[in-house]
């Protein structure tokens, strides 16, 4: 298993670097740092659409918790779900693991001053949520009333290849192929490889299972409901997503509680690092404000998806024959999941202080988690363009100790002293080898991973948040995290396997869906046993590129939406629908006896 994991590791990191090298990072160079075309046009679009539409996102904020409650939902209106369950199975794959390893990362590289950029980007991200949503309601196809409920397949398909194809022409029919073959191939580990990885993850570092256990046990759940199609998800999300949005945000609650004289020095703390950059810990240092900036927002937009283009495919199935009502459904997505969950995790983090704290660790040179580093000219770090041969390490430090020397790092953060023991008694002598994943002492002795003082990442270091937050009511505060991370990921899954099935629906027709279900639940083991950085690697590069023909469009046929905007709030449909709710809520009660 092993030696599979690692050729796989291999392969991944080479079509990752290639990728990231000519699509992800191509952008203009502003200050010695480059601006990726990705996040110009990411943030480009939500201000452009954020003016067209008046700040639809403050304006109509209210209308869309309104319109969720269900009290002007139709069940004769054209679809497969309610208003809440298309909600609930879209907010199922944004808040997750985004919400839990997502954050951590983006502080731990970008510091937390990384927080603040992730807000700017859901602000902005609401506007081109309710855009994408809007046109995929609209260019959507429906098969014809839902007669059958059982029906796995669904009866609705629609997303930005609909409205590509339907709302630019047929001519950009190529732009809405390359777009779903993409979306298809996102979904594999975005949504669903990086999910199994991170419960495997810290599954492994809690109770020491196995990632190949953990990968089969979450394979066989997340195929029990996709195999039920979008009737059986809209059920399961729509009692999962609150339930574990409920236990989460509880937890970080009672620690904003218990520490309460806290919140807004760090609060205040997060704002002036994102202008200021002094804090990081990793890809940062002190005037790194591009850094800080690139994270938040990277991070920032792998959270809450908006202009992915992937929640547009949940809400096409919503009940309804008014797009725009579904759109303002949708705005509530990247307030509830970036505004709210993401900034309870920062607060969380930065409060306790666990985002800066170095902890007794294993340095496992096989694993995913050890890389080489050079100090770089902001007194952070920076990864080596090449691995050396070797790294002289003498009474546990490096010989070489210049700026401009490799030395051994955990999570991208240089490690002072290296020993050999857990214990932390006895310094290293020898040589470290990265090409052969090992190291040796003088006498020939080979020493397969050594210990040292290094700081956590990802999940497990939300886990050690939370538990170092509640520890003033025992030690139980990580297994909060730890559960909210298998929900987390497991509804995550179950979501974007809707995604993927759809584009696998618009490419190839339905006979297609349950070959590319089958597909996903395989994606899913094998996402468990990759190391966790060449998954989030992987993800980051797919979803750069799976925005570009979603934002292209959008632009194009923001027109359409401000007409059909400005339409929908002018007729005020929703006063009928509400009369319409509750006469079916009185025939209802009818045909039950009451």
């Amino acid at each position: 298993m092993q030696g599979f994991t690692h050729s796989l590791e291999n392969a991944v990191s080479a079509v990752t670097s290639f990728l990231n090298t000519y699509v992800v990072e191509i952008g203009p160079s502003i200050g010695g740092e480059r601006v990726p075309i990705m996040v110009i046009m990411l943030l480009g679009t939500g201000v452009y659409l954020t003016l067209r539409l008046g700040f639809i996102q403050i304006r109509r904020l209210g209308h869309g918790f309104a319109v969720t409650t269900g009290k002007y939902d139709d069940p004769a209106e054209p679809g497969d779900v309610s208003h809440f369950q298309a909600l609930t199975t879209a907010l199922s794959a944004t808040v997750g693991i985004g919400n839990i390893a997502g954050v951590a990362l983006a502080i731990h590289l970008g510091g937390p001053g990384a927080l603040f950029w992730m807000w700017m980007t859901a602000f902005l991200g609401m506007a081109t949520k309710y855009t994408e949503v809007t046109l995929a309601q609209k260019y959507r196809t429906v098969e014809g009333p839902d007669r059958d409920a059982a029906k796995w397949e669904g009866t609705v398909s629609g997303g930005p290849m609909y409205y590509i194809e339907r709302g630019l022409g047929k001519r950009w029919k190529p732009m809405a192929v390359f777009f779903a073959i993409c979306l298809a191939s996102v979904a594999f580990l975005t949504g669903n490889g990086i999910q199994a990885n991170t419960v495997a993850d810290v599954v492994q570092t809690t109770f020491g299972v196995p990632t190949w256990i953990t990968g089969l046990t979450t394979s066989a759940i997340v195929a029990l409901v996709i195999l039920g199609g979008i009737t059986r998800i809209g059920k399961v999300t729509g009692v999962l997503a609150p339930l574990m949005a409920l236990i989460y945000v509880a937890g970080a609650l009672l620690i904003l509680l218990l520490n309460v004289t806290d919140i807004f020095p760090t609060l205040f703390l997060i704002v002036k690092e994102a202008f200021n950059p002094t804090a990081g810990v990793a890809g940062t240092g002190i005037g790194a404000l591009l850094v800080t900036m690139m994270w938040g927002v990277r991070r920032g937009l792998f959270s809450n998806e908006a202009g992915q283009g992937s929640a547009p495919i949940a809400h096409a199935a919503a009940k309804t024959d008014e797009p725009v009502s579904e759109g303002v459904v949708a705005l509530l997505e990247p307030f509830i999941d970036t505004i709210i969950i993401c900034t309870l995790t920062g607060i969380v983090l930065v409060m306790t202080g666990v985002n800066t704290a170095r902890f007794d660790t294993e340095i496992v040179f096989s694993g995913g988690d050890i890389s080489y580093v050079v100090e770089n000219e902001n007194k952070g770090f920076a990864p080596v363009a090449q691995r050396p041969a070797e790294i002289a390490i003498v009474d546990g430090y490096h010989v070489a100790a210049g700026p401009t020397d490799p030395k051994v790092a955990w999570h991208e953060v240089a490690v002072d002293r290296l020993f050999e023991d857990a214990a932390m008694m006895v310094p290293f002598t020898g040589s470290v080898f990265p090409g052969q994943a090992t190291a040796r002492t003088p006498d020939g002795r080979t020493v397969p991973s050594l210990w040292g003082m290094a700081p956590e990442n990802g999940a497990p270091l939300t886990m050690i948040g939370f538990r170092q937050g509640l520890a003033p009511l025992g030690d139980w505060g990580h297994y909060v995290v730890l559960f909210s991370v298998m929900l987390f990921a497991i509804s995550t899954a179950i979501s974007w396997s809707y995604y993927g099935d759809r584009s696998a629906h618009y490419l190839l027709g339905p006979k297609a869906v349950l070959p590319y279900k089958l597909l996903f639940v395989g994606a899913h083991f094998v996402g468990a046993i990759l190391p966790l950085a060449v998954a989030w690697n992987l993800g980051d590069v797919l979803l750069a590129i799976v925005i570009f023909p979603n934002l292209i469009a959008l632009i194009l046929l923001a027109p359409q939406v401000v007409e059909m905007t400005n339409s929908y709030f002018e007729r005020q449909p929703w006063s009928e629908n509400y009369q319409a709710h509750l006469k079916w809520k009185e025939e209802h009660r009818r045909r039950g006896g009451k």
